[in-house]
């Protein structure tokens, strides 16, 4: 499903999202802030099989997400299954996945520290397939608007030997900072051409056309979608004052130890499921006998639709 790329008003309903409606906007902002997680662990729910979700364990984690557009689950299960999040984004309303080009045939990255050889055009050379930091970003800020990646689930089929904590930011979260501090800053980050990725080149041309786009946009449902990265290169601004400050002042906010900001290191069996949040990743040394390995998916859907935001559902 894409996302429209519209005004500032962008839905008929009133939106806390609405710039004009300040209104609605106080009163989002103090139910999102009342109800977001103080910790982590408030985040996390036991699963005892994610393939077949109890409606305790699915109404458990959709309240997480509809408080902070994530949740943690935590199974018993360490076997290396890629099946396992497909199964369960399914019963949480994740079915469009987004089979990039360095995922596995079934549509499912395996993030494991793949060795870079020069030519080849492989995952070595990307930095989610190395064991360095992975700083501040969304799941594919370089796709077109009718790629937006809406959702994901991360699952850990093995740990790293030390490192490899995930720094997690709702970017709701990070809206609610800048239009407190200005609403300017916010309208700048919507404009339609707030961020350029340039186009990346192989040996066989353009493998991917430059896109713009906004860094805060609405879906068709009122949903805020969030489209950033914390990388300097390969990465293109638009040239004006007022985007510049706006730019500048996310940068701060994550640079920030914001008490909403929440850690943690996925062990065995554990996962995140989200609506696309802002997150970024410590650097990690891997145990050559037990490499580092996770699943991705990647989806153009958010969550089910039961997992409304407090703001609408009263």
């Amino acid at each position: 499903m894409a996302i429209a790329e519209t005004p500032l008003r962008t839905v008929d309903t009133a939106s806390p999202f609405d710039l004009a409606d300040d209104a609605t906007y106080r009163r989002w902002r103090a139910a999102k802030l009342a109800a977001h997680p103080k910790h982590v662990d408030e985040l996390v729910v036991d699963v005892a099989d994610p393939f077949a979700l109890t409606p305790a364990e699915r109404g458990a984690l959709l309240d997480r997400i509809a408080r902070a557009n994530m949740a943690v689950y935590r199974s018993p299960v360490r076997a290396a299954d890629p099946a396992l999040p497909r199964a369960l984004g399914r019963q949480l309303g994740l079915v469009q996945l987004d089979a990039n080009w360095l995922a596995e045939e079934d549509g499912i990255s395996n993030i494991a520290v793949s060795e870079r050889r020069d030519g080849d055009g492989g995952r070595g050379g990307f930095i989610p397939y190395t064991d360095r930091a992975i700083r501040w970003h969304t799941d594919g800020y370089y796709h077109p608007a009718a790629r937006r990646i809406r959702g994901m689930i991360l699952h850990c089929v093995r740990p790293a030997a030390e490192g490899g904590v995930n720094g997690l930011l709702d970017h709701e979260i990070a809206y609610l900072m800048l239009r407190d501090r200005d609403p300017a800053l916010v309208a700048a980050l919507m404009a339609d051409d707030a961020m350029t990725i340039p186009a990346r080149e192989d040996d066989g041309g353009i493998a991917r056309a430059a896109q713009s786009g906004p860094v805060f946009a609405l879906d068709e449902t009122g949903a805020l979608h969030m489209r950033y990265t914390a990388r300097t290169r390969s990465i293109e601004w638009k040239a004006d004052a007022a985007t510049r400050a706006a730019v500048a002042a996310l940068e701060a906010l994550l640079a920030d130890d914001l008490p909403q900001t929440l850690r943690l290191r996925l062990d065995a069996g554990m996962g995140i499921v989200a609506n696309n949040v802002l997150h970024e990743r410590s650097a990690f040394v891997d145990d050559p006998a037990r490499p580092r390995l996770l699943y991705r998916a990647r989806y153009l859907d958010r969550v089910a639709a039961d997992a409304a935001p407090r703001w609408r559902t009263g």
